[in-house]
């Protein structure tokens, strides 16, 4: 299949109300205000945090469980989207490892249960599968820059929901014709998603500063990993959806590439006191992914898309949230 002619009046965004949909859903209202965004949350969700509270007049969020069909349909038939953007999904690497069942099934059964209502209601919109470059899996050097043709081997239960997510969509392409494009995701900073290093350093940072805890625990600092702003990501996946062929795989990532341990020190050197740190065995994973360089050339050249971001305005984003946020545990503490 060729690219798609798209003129996109109405999206669907799964998972809107999460870290990554919210940003996704905020650039869209932002900068393509004729556009109707559309959004499917879980009731059940035990998130305190309304990542949509800037937009929430602007957006359309329908009811539904990506476990439950019927509640699929109604939200497919309500919205009838031109694209859907599709990032719901347990997303925390270390938890897969602690209930691997529930992330298998859920991110798995609750892709293929979206694609069959698709095909049920019928519709034919262009799927943007938001997939990440943990389905590459550990790589050696010589295969740095990772290309979208390198071998996927998953290294957590995760990672494996994420590559039958993957295959999943190469299957509906092929069967049905669906028009799914498939982006990989590598390493980004996101204020709003705690399980990740970078957020999880910032906010540890910004409560140390406020008295709030004395000590910051991490996890193995030697992972590699090529950064990218979640704002860029954001507009990425929106630019995935206008330009990429149907079919087709791209990995999407920035261009700082820094270790772990090194992230780590920035923070410190930009931190209002001392940072003391220390390893939690807790926070090690029974199998890591330490080497995440992308080749993006082929997103880039389809898209014409580059990182608006630096790096630095990008950590000065990451821990001014962060700091903001403490500011308000402190106040409700007072």
């Amino acid at each position: 299949m060729n690219k798609v002619d798209v003129n996109i009046k109405r999206v669907l965004i799964t998972g809107i109300a999460g870290s990554g949909g919210s940003y996704l859903a905020e650039y869209i209202v932002q900068n393509h205000p004729d556009v109707e965004v559309h959004g499917i949350g879980r009731w059940h969700s035990t998130s305190n945090v309304d990542n949509l509270s800037n937009i929430r007049s602007s957006v359309t969020v329908h009811e539904c469980d990506l476990m439950d069909f019927s509640s699929i349909l109604d939200a497919l038939e309500k919205s009838r989207p031109d694209v859907i953007f599709h990032l719901a999904a347990h997303a925390n690497v270390r938890a897969s490892f602690q209930t691997p069942l529930s992330v298998l099934n859920n991110n798995i059964m609750g892709t293929a249960n979206l694609f069959e209502a698709i095909r049920a209601a019928k519709l034919n919109p262009i799927f943007q599968l938001c997939s990440t470059s943990e389905v590459y899996g550990q790589v050696g050097s010589e295969e740095v820059p990772i290309l979208e043709e390198t071998p996927m081997r998953p290294s957590s239960p995760y990672a494996v929901s994420k590559v039958t997510q993957d295959l999943l969509g190469y299957t509906y392409f092929v069967a049905y014709n669906m028009p799914v494009i498939r982006t990989r995701m590598f390493a980004y900073l996101n204020p709003r998603r705690v399980d990740l290093f970078a957020t999880s350093f910032a906010r540890q940072v910004a409560r140390i500063e406020c008295g709030l805890q004395e000590e910051l625990v991490h996890g193995n600092l030697d992972s590699v990993r090529t950064i990218i702003d979640v704002r860029d990501a954001m507009r990425a996946y929106w630019d995935a959806a206008l330009h990429c062929t149907p079919g087709e795989a791209y990995n999407i990532g920035g261009k700082t590439t820094i270790t772990v341990g090194e992230f780590l020190d920035l923070l410190k050197s930009l931190a209002k006191t001392a940072i003391p740190s220390r390893v939690d065995p807790a926070l090690l994973r029974p199998a890591d992914v330490t080497l995440q360089i992308p080749s993006t050339e082929k997103f880039e050249m389809a898209t014409g898309w580059k990182p608006q971001y630096s790096f630095e305005e990008s950590v000065a984003f990451l821990l001014d949230h962060w700091r903001n946020e403490v500011a308000k545990e402190v106040i409700t503490r007072d």
